[in-house]
């Protein structure tokens, strides 16, 4: 899809969207809970679809209508299996030696040989389409509740790879193989203590702390300095801790989880997006006057941090560090465009998200004539006049990019393509920046 947009100054209110990062966290612990619950405030967006999926997959049934996401109790689905127990409503893997006594599910860490041939016909599979948070959070989840699982999903989602999956799982009897295709896990979830990297995502921590109190053992994540996207670590924390469950830090960076824990289900409401507003609120920054609405400013949501950035770049020679705040940098960097430049440090993981976000904005934003330098862990934006792209700039099928880009097109004008890309996060992206003035068409 092509987007045309022109000069425009943005003015008005409008609210922010849905926390993506928030709602994929609290769909998981509800749908994990026996007693059901609700979640208003879940987007149309792919990202949600594909957890939503993922839940389904695990046998958990829910019901979307509008924005709101209803799980219903397990005893309403309850069925019986062999030994004449209630499943809870959570599926019955009859291949598999799993169970729940309405206390955890066992995970009995038993191995099998890697997946391959036939056997696949017999793992479950789950579809996370292009999102990272639903494959890193459900990988943990699956190995608790199944024997063998497959994940599958867009080319450039398993180019990204699991490795420090591959390795934590690995060492406690899941083999995790990825081929480029799909991404095979056999063997059982055990608990016990879990080492793992902190410099790569965050994700990681949280996909084990979501399955690991499923568990009947007790628990330890050890996360290694440094430590990249505390922030939303915090914030799976402290979702856990509305669902019921405990996790205590019992030093920095490590964390114990009680195994035979539940979750306890309720009704949640996910709050306004500090990454999607961050986009919104950049058209200040552009010359607008533009009011954000549902922004928490209390939030644990990391990415409130923003407004902090784009304060720190009305000063010539600023460095801003991204290390945990990574989703800011393609707006950051587009803000510093038409500021006074500036280094951004903490940037190495940028090569691992939808796109290489650091070499896709240094290409964009030179056709805006925006020098940009790339180097192993810092991205320096050059000060310069920025002027209208005499060509098209790429949306890299990365959403993040397209708003970014987007928005600093409302300052000269000029097209994009690929902007379905904001599907994935904030389908009414264009509509909303409509509403504040800028001025688009759909090409």
């Amino acid at each position: 899809m092509r987007v045309k947009i022109e000069k425009s100054t943005a003015e008005g209110a409008v609210i922010a969207p849905p926390s993506k990062s928030l709602a994929h966290r609290l769909m998981i612990a509800c749908a994990l809970s026996q007693k059901g619950g609700k979640v208003v405030g879940i987007s149309d967006s792919e990202d949600m679809a594909a957890t939503l999926d993922c839940i389904k997959t695990l046998g958990i049934t829910s019901q979307k209508n509008g924005d709101t996401v209803t799980f219903k109790k397990d005893c309403e689905n309850a069925e019986t299996d062999e030994h004449g127990a209630k499943t809870q409503g959570f599926e019955n893997d009859k291949n598999s030696e799993f169970a729940n006594d309405g206390n955890c599910v066992y995970a009995n860490g038993k191995n099998n040989e890697y997946l391959s041939g036939d056997c696949l016909k017999n793992a479950k599979i789950f579809d996370c389409r292009e999102s990272g948070s639903t494959l890193r959070f459900f990988l943990p989840i699956a190995a608790a509740f199944f024997e063998k699982s497959v994940f599958v999903g867009s080319k450039r989602l398993l180019e990204r790879g699991v490795e420090v999956y591959e390795k934590a799982l690995g060492e406690k009897g899941v083999k995790v193989v990825c081929d480029g295709e799909k991404i095979a896990l056999s063997g059982r979830l055990e608990s016990g203590i879990y080492t793992l990297r902190g410099d790569v995502s965050s994700q990681y921590v949280s996909g084990l702390l979501f399955a690991l109190p499923l568990l009947c053992g007790d628990s330890e994540i050890r996360v290694l300095p440094p430590v990249e996207s505390r922030a939303y670590i915090d914030l799976t924390v402290d979702v856990l801790k509305k669902a019921g469950i405990e996790i205590v830090e019992k030093e920095e960076n490590v964390f114990s989880i009680k195994g035979n824990q539940r979750y306890s289900g309720g009704e949640y409401v996910v709050e306004g997006d500090w990454s999607n507003g961050a986009m919104l609120l950049a058209l200040n920054e552009l010359g607008g006057n533009v009011e954000v609405e549902g922004l928490d400013e209390n939030s644990v949501q990391g990415d409130k941090v923003c407004k902090t950035i784009f304060k720190e770049l009305n000063e010539k020679n600023a460095v801003i560090d991204l290390a945990n705040c990574p989703d800011l940098a393609p707006i950051a960097f587009c803000v510093a465009a038409v500021k006074e430049g500036a280094t951004f440090v903490g940037t190495r993981r940028l090569k691992i998200k939808e796109s290489d976000r650091a070499q896709a904005m240094a290409q964009e934003l030179a056709k805006f004539g925006i020098g940009v330098e790339v180097r192993e862990n810092e991205v320096v934006i050059h000060k310069n006049d920025i002027k209208t792209p005499d060509c098209e700039i790429c949306g890299h099928n990365d959403h993040r990019i397209v708003m970014a880009c987007s928005i600093l097109l409302s300052a000269v004008g000029g097209v994009i393509d690929g902007a379905e890309a904001v599907k994935k996060s904030f389908p009414n992206f264009f509509e909303t920046i409509g509403k504040l003035g800028v001025k688009y068409e759909i090409e």
